[in-house]
């Protein structure tokens, strides 16, 4: 398996304890995957509480923080797609970066970004 990058959607599957998500996760653990999970991603998914499932999800991932450069790829991914959403750009680009798959809930917006860059990814929607 190759690297992977989650998305919120992500996230929040596993939170609602979705087999399918859960699956993924063990098989790219079990295989020595360290699934990326960048900080605004975190951030959008999580609303404190306790939350945990998806804390336990969280101990076999790396957490990225974001970094300048990281940013500005990600606004230009933003200008160059027309969405202002920073979140999916920043997902986007650290893909890229690492040339992982992306796990999404919403691969079409996550599609129309990586084509306005002519890039290629993969994504694995759950």
């Amino acid at each position: 398996m190759a690297g992977i990058v989650y998305d919120t959607g992500a996230l929040l599957a596993a939170e609602r304890r979705s087999p399918r998500m859960w699956a993924l996760h063990d098989a790219a653990l079990a295989r020595d995957v360290v699934p990326v999970v960048p900080v605004v991603v975190l951030a959008q998914a999580w609303r404190g509480g306790p939350q945990a499932e998806l804390s336990r999800f969280l101990r076999g991932c790396a957490v990225e923080a974001d970094t300048a450069a990281v940013g500005r790829a990600a606004g230009i991914a933003c200008a160059v797609a027309k969405t202002a959403d920073v979140v999916d750009a920043i997902v986007v680009v650290i893909a890229l970066v690492r040339q992982a798959v992306i796990i999404t809930s919403d691969p079409g917006d996550l599609a129309r970004i990586v084509a306005a860059l002519n890039a290629s990814l993969r994504l694995h929607p759950v």
